[in-house]
């Protein structure tokens, strides 16, 4: 008996790299599985390439049960089909996993309008496409889990990645909203950032021979698979009183991630003036003032 038997999922993104890894660990698991992949490339260009088909097969050869979407989750009908998919094969829906992704770096200055929605419509509006599909489900029959992929691009920051960081940051506020909305409806909802090697990691330039080093070390101890069983725990209903949290996956580590929330206060009885602000604020705030460290520096890469 597997955690996820007689559970339906529905996997976007899943035909390469990190929600590959999740929907092989769900049917492994025991789950009926929506493989969906537009088929595009890092960047969303259009390809004519099929990997929910392939991912499919080699669920099906492994004894599981799949079923392959191709549809884009920045289009609110694909998205709405995704989840239909899943109640016509397999009778219900009763987990969504939201991998898809794509990648548009530029630094803010030179980012084009073009560049700054495409990562938008993907990652955070293909997150509510899809979640706002499956809840209507959810909510009737008392069940379901989201499980939202966020990323330290956004919980911290990385340059040349405001599109991305944006959207990323997005889905943790709509994943919290979903979350406390959904708990009278016994509907769960959880963020993953994970750390592992990936096509986008794969796209960074390597700028010396130091970070070359790290990112072989990267590339060697933090797979997609370490971040799957995660996910797939999130579905179960083992995790029932897990919901409106944020879990960070490194190689073996799982780090809880902190939620913004006040850590000092400054308090002025008549009332704060410019003036006032200008003696006080940071020299008393000074050593709690959040640097500007990217993930990169912040994250050691090596996972061990």
């Amino acid at each position: 008996m597997g955690l996820m038997d007689g559970k339906v999922t529905l996997v976007t993104g899943s035909g390469r790299g990190i929600g590959r890894a999740v929907a092989m660990d769900l049917a492994a698991a025991g789950a009926k599985v929506v493989v969906n992949d537009f088929g595009s490339g890092l960047h969303g260009e259009t390809t004519d390439q099929t990997p929910a088909d392939e991912v499919v097969a080699e669920i099906k050869a492994a004894g599981g049960e799949a079923v392959a979407n191709q549809g884009s989750v920045a289009e609110a009908a694909d998205a709405a089909r995704m989840v239909q998919d899943a109640v016509e094969s397999f009778g219900r829906i009763d987990a969504v996993v939201n991998v898809a992704g794509i990648l548009r770096d530029a630094y803010f200055h030179k980012m084009t309008d073009e560049e700054w929605k495409a990562v938008v419509d993907v990652h955070l509006n293909g997150t509510y496409n899809v979640s706002r599909a499956a809840m209507d489900h959810f909510r009737p029959q008392k069940l379901g889990a989201f499980v939202h992929f966020t990323s330290t691009s956004g919980l911290v920051g990385n340059a040349g990645q405001a599109n991305y960081a944006a959207a990323k940051m997005g889905i943790v506020g709509l994943s919290r909203v979903i979350a406390m909305e959904g708990a009278r409806a016994n509907v769960r909802s959880n963020c993953i950032s994970p750390f592992a090697w990936t096509r986008m990691i794969e796209a960074i330039p390597v700028t010396s021979d130091e970070m070359a080093d790290a990112f072989d070390k990267f590339r060697r101890n933090a797979s997609a698979e370490h971040i799957a069983p995660v996910a797939t725990y999130l579905c179960t209903d083992a995790a029932k009183d897990v919901t409106g949290n944020i879990f960070g996956v490194r190689g073996n580590e799982i780090y809880l991630m902190s939620q913004p929330r006040p850590i000092r206060t400054l308090h002025k009885g008549d009332g704060w003036t410019p003036e006032d602000l200008a003696a006080t604020l940071e020299p008393a705030l000074r050593h709690d003032l959040y640097g500007l460290e990217g993930s990169g520096e912040y994250y050691a890469w090596d996972p061990i």
